[in-house]
């Protein structure tokens, strides 16, 4: 058994910092817009813990798809049975889990750091296992470096150890992993601490991605699952259902997830397994009780989804399935106060008898079940959780690397408000350029004064801050960020007496966003694009102003305003893909069908990095340029009759070409 720290050399993107502008737009997953249809006695906690926003938290959205050899941190635990890569500076991801005795790669490892646009910031990768807290989505540090540090357990055996603290919960989760010399399988000691006086809200979702193979199965102890029809939250029999056979991902023809309703009794597992009775398996203590299956489905959307994650000439293709502490992904549930929540995971290779696993689906069930018990037996597991305890509060040995210092702020506020501080074994390093304005204002009462076109370097959203700021001097900066405050709170008539104030003493870029956020929310649309395209003339080399005020001006069909600011912008903006995809339909809807084509492919084809899951802008672009030239040959097309080229169809609800 070993831990080494070494350098991992991966093909990556340049993440290019975050957006300079307040994370103020409607969060849209997709697990909002459900409704539930559920009966009585299911007990979800369907939209509760759902966000307005995801501010305080900057977005992560101004990546681009280069493939740059990039040196990241990895951390290897190792033994006879398994290799596990955990990389801490992508929000502490397995990237890859290696069966030593079969010689096979357990996960799908995606060769490349390729962010998208799936996340609740945006930068999201696929690959791996991913563990997400918080709140509803793939969480705020996916793409981000989180602490992490080397401890062990008592016998000696190394433990990987990677935490943060989670701004909006306000709460602190902790992960230990460790690779026993003799053990088949890797272990996850996983910890979330609620230290507030109050009931919040909470979130687990730990995410694997498993290569696709058409004939796997999905194996959990279910027979009947939730999912999202038409935003119906509704249930449905397994394995069969609409006469196609769920447990088997490849055979579901467009993308869908399925909650698997474990019932309360049974050993909580799911397990990807082939023909020939090999695959991966994740268990766990009763705590993380929910699972889920994720397709992509068979269509042309999922397909170019899954390439469009990973570097070109790979296919991509892979399956999620997940474990969660609710039921499903459309909902928290409530922690109470000064509550910590443990739970243990597994995961490593399972074999089974291949005629039980692919016959009948309680013989299949009962069949992984048992050779779940053979590899770690359930007793085992809650009775290795309640020993690692002394563990899991000691402090650790050796600093790997830092994440976030909003830790050490929220201790240093604690400090001078006389209460004890968050999880005190762990180290949230020293405060940085982010936090350091938060500890400025906790000592003299002021926030620091910015240059005239400089953005925050911060946000903050917490009553304990807001209470602060209402009491400092009403400075442009004290004022700007009790504006974004009241406007991230829905306080829209605040905000707009706190930014009239902010503007009296000073006209800057992210004055004037926020201002045009008021108008947005006031339904006065033409005055927001108007107030945000004067925002973009104050810093016109600001891609992240570009982006927002170009499309509010496309909403009011300022085509021609948008059509000068962009052939005046400096040349990173006219760069910028989905700058750039605004640009295309504001010439086409100025009638110049030519023009758009010609952004539609230039350098190859226009790419928007940070095209959202679900989002079509692009495909839509192809299909209306298709329309205005038959338009113009006195012709009519139906989309249907328009074959959109791989590259620009995101279209997921559009079944496979014949």
């Amino acid at each position: 058994m070993s831990l080494t720290i070494h350098t991992v050399t991966l093909p990556s993107a340049k993440f290019n910092g975050e957006s300079t502008l307040p994370s103020l737009y409607e969060m849209s997953n997709v697990q909002h817009l459900a409704e539930s249809h559920l009966d009585e006695d299911d007990e979800l906690f369907v939209g509760y813990g759902g966000l307005a926003s995801i501010f305080p938290y900057r977005m992560q959205d101004l990546y681009d798809r280069a493939d740059t050899p990039t040196a990241y941190i990895g951390v290897t635990l190792e033994n006879a049975y398994l290799k596990a890569l955990f990389l801490p500076e992508l929000g502490g991801r397995l990237w890859s889990l290696y069966d030593k005795v079969a010689g096979r790669e357990l996960l799908y490892s995606n060769p490349v750091v390729r962010p998208c646009n799936l996340a609740v910031r945006n930068a999201w990768l696929a690959g791996g296992i991913e563990f997400n807290c918080g709140m509803i989505g793939h969480h705020p540090f996916t793409c981000s470096p989180i602490h992490a540090v080397e401890t062990s357990l008592a016998d000696g055996t190394p433990v990987l150890r990677m935490y943060e603290y989670e701004r909006i919960r306000g709460a602190v989760y902790q992960m230990d992993f460790f690779l026993p010399e003799d053990s088949r399988v890797l272990y996850g000691r996983m910890r979330i601490v609620n230290p507030n006086r109050e009931t919040v809200p909470m979130y687990w979702w730990t995410n694997m991605a498993v290569r696709e193979d058409p004939e796997a199965r999905d194996i959990i102890d279910a027979t009947e699952t939730y999912n999202n029809k038409n935003g119906m939250v509704g249930k449905n029999p397994v394995p069969v259902y609409e006469d196609i056979d769920i447990t088997y991902p490849s055979n579901n023809p467009i993308a869908i997830d399925y909650f698997w309703k474990i019932p309360p009794s049974s050993r909580k597992y799911t397990a990807y397994i082939d023909r020939k009775g090999y695959g991966f398996m994740q268990s766990s203590t009763a705590r993380l009780q929910g699972r889920k299956l994720f397709v992509w489905g068979q269509g042309e959307g999922g397909k170019r989804w899954q390439e469009f994650l990973t570097q070109d000439g790979h296919d991509g293709r892979y399956v999620e399935i997940q474990a969660g502490l609710a039921h499903t992904q459309y909902e928290c549930i409530p922690m109470p106060p000064k509550t910590a929540w443990e739970w243990l995971e597994t995961f490593g290779a399972v074999t089974a008898d291949p005629g039980k696993v692919h016959g009948d689906w309680a013989d299949a069930r009962a069949e992984v079940g048992r050779r779940l018990e053979e590899i770690s037996p359930i007793a085992d597991l809650e009775a290795l959780l309640a020993e690692t305890k002394p563990m899991a509060l000691s402090p650790a040995n050796t600093r790997i690397c830092y994440g976030s210092a909003w830790g050490t702020l929220e201790n240093l506020r604690r400090e001078k408000a006389q209460l004890s501080p968050i999880c005190p074994h762990l180290d949230f390093g020293a405060l940085t350029e982010a936090e350091q304005p938060w500890a400025t204002l906790l000592k003299t009462g002021c926030l620091p004064v910015l240059e005239p076109t400089e953005a925050p370097a911060s946000w903050m959203l917490q009553k304990e801050w807001t209470h602060l700021l209402e009491k400092a001097a009403p400075t442009h900066e004290n004022q700007l960020h009790l504006a974004a405050i009241c406007m991230a709170e829905r306080r829209v008539r605040d905000a707009e007496e706190a930014l009239d104030a902010t503007l009296a003493l000073r006209v800057t870029p992210t004055a004037l966003f926020l201002k045009a956020q008021v108008y947005r929310l006031k339904d006065d649309l033409l005055a927001a694009a108007q107030t945000a395209l004067g925002a973009h003339a104050l810093c016109p080399s600001d891609v992240s102003l570009a982006r927002q005020a170009f499309a509010l001006a496309l909403r009011v069909r300022l085509h021609g305003d948008i059509v000068t600011a962009y052939e005046a912008a400096p040349q990173n903006v006219q760069a910028d893909g989905r700058v750039a995809m605004t640009y295309a339909f504001a010439l086409l809807r100025e009638g110049k069908t030519d023009e758009a084509e010609a952004v539609l492919y230039r350098d190859g084809g226009l790419s928007v990095t940070d095209i959202r899951e679900g989002e079509i802008s692009l495909t839509s672009l192809y299909i209306s340029i298709q329309k205005a030239r038959a338009e113009a040959r006195g012709e009519t097309l139906e989309d249907a009759d328009i074959d959109v080229p791989r590259q620009f169809d995101f279209r997921m609800n559009v079944p496979k070409k014949k």
